[in-house]
């Protein structure tokens, strides 16, 4: 959690929002990578793609 609050704040001090978008897509990329290998959903997020 604390690396969460670091990114914040650095993004706060900095005003880099415009970077918040592309950490939450390689994010929920990240989560669906890990859902997906070896998983009974992986057929359906196949299907996504």
């Amino acid at each position: 959690m604390t690396f969460l609050r670091d990114l914040w704040g650095f993004l706060r001090v900095r005003k880099k929002f415009w970077l918040l978008p592309t950490i939450l897509t390689l994010l929920l990329f990240g989560v669906l990578i890990v859902l997906s290998s070896g998983s009974a959903i992986a057929p359906f997020i196949y299907t996504l793609f």
